[in-house]
């Protein structure tokens, strides 16, 4: 059986996962965890991810966790058979693999049974070529006339998304929402737990924590990543407090307006996490601060079968 937390930013889904592992091999049933976190796949990313130290894990497995270099793409199709790939032997193992994250698509790909198509390198760098001299705009026109599902969940600034998009309509013939049905069938029988808190309690939790980021040395982070290149990848560079942590090196940012601006992004990327998961009529919720939400989360385990508690709550503003 494979375990699924789940939930926006800074509600404590790490911890649960480390509790939860922890719980299940004193009780004899070992747990190893997958990162179902799209950042913390880069090696160096660690403040601004919030990534679990090694030294805090509790000897427990951790994997995909430092596995991309900053240079290298983030792609969910090759996420998907990596993740597959660890949560198999983990099994094989007869232990106990906890898929933990917030990269709703990354989650997806791994529970359902998402088919991604292949890429083709002239297309794609026809596309992003298109991109370079038309901009964002004229591609998301173009995706409107051809998937308009897909165009209105992107959205016209997102340029790589949009390339991406397009290579498969190119390819398949067929909406690029195709590959992500309303309603899949799971790849194996899973229990999915899902944190919650309510917007009064988030938003203010969110700002601090990138408070936080910016005093535990996130800029001092990128500035050593930069001969790294990550100035030049595909998906570092874009990470939420990477990308403003490298304006404010660059001098296109104060410290104060990096921060202001991490904090807005970090708001709205939660609010998209709660609308992703929240559709998931399998996922139980629980409060993030609610003190017996590791025991609940062991119930629900004994109990797989048990109804849901269904999403109830707001959103972060």
């Amino acid at each position: 059986m494979l375990v699924v937390i789940v939930g926006p930013t800074g509600t404590g889904k790490s911890e649960l996962s480390l509790d939860l592992a922890e719980r299940l091999t004193q009780a004899g049933t070992p747990a190893e965890i997958v990162n179902a976190d799209a950042m913390q796949l880069y090696r160096g990313m660690d403040i601004g991810t919030a990534k679990v130290p090694v030294a805090d894990r509790r000897g427990i497995p951790h994997h995909l966790l430092d596995v991309l270099e900053v240079t290298d793409e983030a792609t969910v199709a090759r996420y998907q058979a990596e993740a597959r790939d660890a949560i198999t032997g983990i099994l094989g193992r007869d232990r106990v693999p906890i898929l933990v994250g917030g990269s709703g698509l990354y989650v997806s790909s791994v529970v359902y049974d998402f088919q991604f198509p292949g890429t083709d390198p002239e297309l794609r760098a026809r596309l992003e070529a298109q991109l370079t001299v038309q901009g964002p705009g004229a591609l998301y026109t173009r995706l409107k006339a051809l998937d308009p599902g897909a165009a209105a969940r992107i959205g016209p600034s997102n340029g790589r998304r949009l390339v991406r998009a397009l290579e498969v309509v190119e390819l398949t013939g067929a909406p690029h929402t195709a590959a992500l049905p309303d309603a899949p069938a799971h790849w194996m029988p899973a229990v999915t737990l899902g944190l919650r808190a309510p917007r009064a309690e988030l938003t203010p939790r969110l700002d601090a924590r990138v408070e936080r980021m910016w005093a535990d040395g996130l800029v001092d982070e990128v500035e050593a990543l930069i001969p790294a290149g990550i100035e030049t990848g595909v998906t570092a560079s874009r990470a939420i407090g990477y990308a403003q942590a490298l304006g404010q090196l660059s001098g296109s940012l104060t410290r104060a307006e990096a921060i202001e601006t991490t904090q807005q992004i970090t708001r709205r990327y939660a609010r998209r996490q709660v609308s992703w998961f929240k559709r998931s009529p399998q996922t139980h919720w629980m409060d993030a601060s609610a003190p017996d939400r590791l025991d609940r989360a062991v119930a629900r385990l004994a109990d797989p079968g048990g109804p849901a508690e269904r999403w109830a709550g707001d959103a972060p503003s």
